[in-house]
């Protein structure tokens, strides 16, 4: 009796009663052996076990069946009760400064910055710490006679650091703008920069960088910089170079220290808000980029692992941290060792370029040699996906622990959210991914002038092939492109968007300011969009580089590009075409690190820079395209491949990853014009 009842308290837990019960006991009425019920015992404890610890689906914010709410071509995030747009997160939050002493009054003496050599421990400094230095720093900047307002712009000149994250937040705190500059940008950028927001002062990392900004100063380039701060060792040759052509060249520690025989209180306009990042409220943004370093942070138990992003990417997300109380940590390590690092540092959150998941993606494979393994790994992955599917996300299921384990360890074997954007991702590398990895992984949408971001996945939806619905704080519409064929009364045009997320202008720059903005706020971004039945939004090509073929058919190459980027091969693509010709032609570089053997087993043999002599990857390239759905006429008919990649340094990418186009084509043009001499369609 004791055993019926046991096993009734058991099925009642699990959720079974009423009629299913009764056909239950009808069972064990009948006439059984004390080893079957000892069997049907252990049978009904397994199922209750089941029934109980079974994975369930994340819930959703919202119906995922309509993400967003509107029309055929304008719609707002259905986390809305109406159409007021978000303006803040928080009510007591309104500026950059705000942010951080959030966290500080969360945190106190908590950790907040920490620096480390490679190979050694973080130190630490407080947020306690920061506040003090920041607060020194600022007032330091005000005594060397700068202004307590939104239209004084300060420039950093270096890599993510301590002292970098301390200066900005020490214009936040005194309602300056900040301005980074960078190597990448090439001193013609540099010298504009500085002339176009009348800089007068600049920190620098390091004296090789203040002494390249001293000599443009005694060319006569930059004739209002006047003060010159170096963070780390500075020689008096340069301080006496300084002084010759009336700049004062001191260090850090000593503005803080003349800050701090000046203390004022801090000045915080709404005004300077987190439109002070510099992409936003100075030019355009291909003239910035955030310093190639990554950076950890922690809360409690939480890691958060940085790579180089956008800039604006990058500061809304750490500032993001501060106001949780988080601990940032700055790597200055070899950026070819990122792997290891990501091991050692066990992030839990690690926002991403779409590059890098590539490379996750391809490294991932090749490792894979064996059939029987590759057939594993995607059944497991099959498996995996079936569960996405489902809205049942985990990494502690059997294909976990039986086939993704070395997978996730090589990640820190901590990862719980991952967040990509800056660039689209192949819908098969994020399925994929999401499977492998085991955790969530968001992608999102927006540029520069929307303060980063204005479409974003949401949870629970795992499918691919979208950048999500409207945030809160946007509103997004698509409008008519007819030379292109998209219309918005089908749902598709080009992406506009309008809310407090969109920035106001280019610095002193009217004339692009209204080819960006309408006079009712919306940005045009350039980007070619299409509405989902979900109320998701998809990026399907890009409005502006397109050209017209001698047949008349209007080309847009970066959607083509994105295409073939799916090809494992593939590292790097440029697709020329030409108005006088018919067909397009590719500029590639291989992807070194799977190129060699994919060549090898096709019966193709030599080293990297030899195999790039015959362009082997076409027709794999062609039946990428071909499964992408891309017409006959947007394929491309030759290639050429090249062994070096497009780099900022050399001058083929912008400092934010975009392709140079004119540079790109004008530095190929000898290949370019070979190939359309030599090849006839």
């Amino acid at each position: 009796m004791h055993f019926q009842e046991w096993l009734r308290s058991l099925y009642s837990s699990a959720g079974l009663k009423g009629s299913e019960l009764e056909d239950f006991w009808s069972v064990l009425r009948l006439p059984v052996s004390t080893s079957s019920l000892l069997g049907l015992g252990a049978l009904a404890s397994l199922t209750a076990y089941w029934l109980m610890t079974r994975p369930r689906p994340m819930p959703p914010p919202c119906d995922l069946q309509s993400q967003s709410v509107g029309n055929p071509s304008c719609r707002r995030s259905a986390l809305l009760k109406d159409d007021k747009l978000l303006d803040f997160y928080f009510d007591d939050i309104r500026t950059g400064y705000d942010m951080f002493l959030r966290g500080l009054q969360i945190t106190g003496d908590g950790p907040c910055l920490g620096f480390r050599k490679p190979g050694q421990p973080y130190e630490w400094i407080s947020y306690t710490e920061v506040a003090q230095q920041a607060v020194a720093l600022g007032s330091g900047l005000l005594a060397k006679g700068c202004q307590a307002n939104p239209q004084q712009f300060i420039g950093v000149f270096g890599q993510n650091s301590p002292q970098w994250t301390i200066s900005e937040l020490a214009c936040y705190t005194y309602s300056m703008a900040l301005v980074p500059l960078y190597d990448t940008l090439g001193l013609e950028s540099i010298i504009h920069i500085l002339n176009l927001t009348e800089i007068s002062l600049v920190i620098c990392d390091r004296e090789e960088k203040a002494a390249s900004l001293l000599e443009i100063k005694e060319k006569g380039s930059t004739p209002t910089l006047s003060c010159l701060v170096v963070c780390k060792d500075l020689s008096p040759e340069l301080v006496e170079r300084g002084r010759k052509s009336e700049v004062d060249v001191l260090k850090l520690d000593e503005l803080m220290d003349l800050g701090r025989q000046n203390l004022r209180d801090p000045v915080v306009s709404l005004s300077s808000l987190v439109i002070s990042l510099p992409s936003v409220s100075i030019t355009q943004t291909d003239l910035f980029n955030c310093p190639k370093g990554s950076f950890e942070i922690k809360q409690d138990d939480v890691s958060i692992s940085y790579l180089p992003l956008a800039h604006m990417f990058e500061r809304m997300i750490q500032l993001s941290m501060f106001c949780h109380g988080a601990r940032v940590g700055f790597y200055q390590g070899d950026i070819s060792l990122l792997m290891d690092d990501i091991k050692t540092l066990k992030p839990t959150f690690f926002p991403v370029v779409p590059r890098l998941l590539n490379r996750i993606y391809d490294k991932i494979l090749s490792s894979v040699n064996s059939p029987f393994r590759r057939a594993l790994l995607h059944f497991a992955v099959r498996r995996k996906q079936a569960e996405l599917s489902a809205g049942i996300v985990r990494n502690n299921s059997l294909w976990d622990k039986l086939v993704f384990r070395k997978i996730q360890a090589s990640m820190g074997g901590n990862l719980r959210f991952v967040l990509t954007a800056s660039a689209p991702i192949s819908p098969t590398v994020l399925s994929f991914l999401r499977a492998t990895l085991g955790c969530l992984i968001f992608e999102g949408y927006g540029q520069t002038e929307c303060t980063a971001g204005c479409t974003f996945s949401l949870p629970g939806d795992w499918s691919s092939g979208h950048v999500g619905a409207p945030l809160p704080c946007a509103m997004v519409k698509v409008v008519d492109i007819p030379e292109m064929d998209y219309y918005a009364k089908n749902g598709a045009g080009e992406i506009c968007i309008r809310g407090p997320c969109v920035f106001k202008g280019y610095l002193r720059d009217p004339e692009k300011s209204a080819e960006a903005l309408e006079s009712d706020g919306w940005l045009h971004t350039g980007d070619v969009g299409q509405w989902l039945p979900n109320g998701t939004l998809r990026i399907i090509d890009r409005k502006k580089h397109i050209f017209k073929l001698s047949q008349g058919e209007y080309i847009a190459p970066e959607k083509i590009e994105n295409v073939y980027m799916r090809c494992a091969t593939v590292l790097q693509v440029f697709v020329h075409g030409d108005s006088l010709e018919s067909f397009l032609i590719g500029i590639v570089v291989p992807n070194p690190e799977v190129f060699v053997t994919w060549a090898k087993d096709q019966g193709f043999v030599g080293s990297y820079e030899e195999l790039c002599q015959n362009p082997v990857m076409m027709k794999d390239m062609q039946a990428v395209g071909k499964v992408a759905g891309l017409k006959s006429f947007e394929q491309i008919k030759a290639l050429h491949l090249h062994p070096e990649m497009f780099s900022v340094a050399n001058g083929l990418l912008t400092p934010t990853l975009k392709s140079r186009r004119v540079d790109i084509r004008r530095a190929f043009q000898e290949q370019i014009s070979s190939i359309y001499s030599k090849t006839t369609h």
